[in-house]
């Protein structure tokens, strides 16, 4: 049963800030986390809040997984030299 993938609003309006290629670039691999929200790829960050990392290429996608009611919710994404400050 594939998850629902959702954007937390902060997180569409990183998304829509980014260019088309890269957006296309990000958007497939959000695509594939409705069939595996933690595919080998994905870093846990921090364990109460089950937040996961996926890189694509410089750029970040942080998401946390609802496995009760199979969501995969998309927190931020962002280039990786402003994601960590």
């Amino acid at each position: 049963m594939p998850y629902r993938v959702e954007f937390t609003n902060r997180a569409a309006r990183e998304l829509r800030a980014l260019d088309k290629t890269t957006v296309k670039r990000i958007a497939a691999r959000i695509d594939a986390l409705a069939d595996n929200p933690r595919p080998p790829s994905s870093k846990l960050l921090e364990a109460n809040d089950r937040l996961y990392r996926i890189r694509v290429g410089d750029y970040r996608v942080i998401y946390q997984v609802e496995d009760r009611t199979v969501l995969v919710l998309i927190v931020r994404v962002g280039h990786r030299r402003e994601f960590y400050r």
